[in-house]
């Protein structure tokens, strides 16, 4: 994949959740909350700090992360769904 974030972005794909029921209620996809779970496929180089140091991020390609609900930007690439966010609304990476 020709993808690279720039400064502190991170592009997160998002893990599928197992389907959701309510006793022997199926929960519609409409009524579904979006996983907050994924796996990180780019980094950018990082942020510059005010004396102009980069300062690398603290994920990498392959972790899996916890993200804020509302964090960042989804976009399509090749028929896959992907969030763009920052490293700062990455909340914890799942060891």
């Amino acid at each position: 994949m020709a993808l690279e974030p720039l400064s502190d972005h991170v592009c997160v794909e998002r893990q599928e959740v197992e389907e959701s029921r309510i006793g022997s209620i199926i929960v519609p996809d409409t009524a579904k909350e979006q996983p907050q779970l994924g796996k990180v496929i780019a980094v950018g180089p990082g942020r510059r700090d005010e004396n102009g140091v980069r300062r690398a991020l603290s994920v990498k390609v392959g972790d899996t992360v916890i993200f804020a609900k509302y964090g960042g930007n989804e976009f399509e690439l090749n028929g896959t769904e992907y969030l763009v966010l920052r490293e700062s609304d990455i909340l914890a990476i799942v060891g």
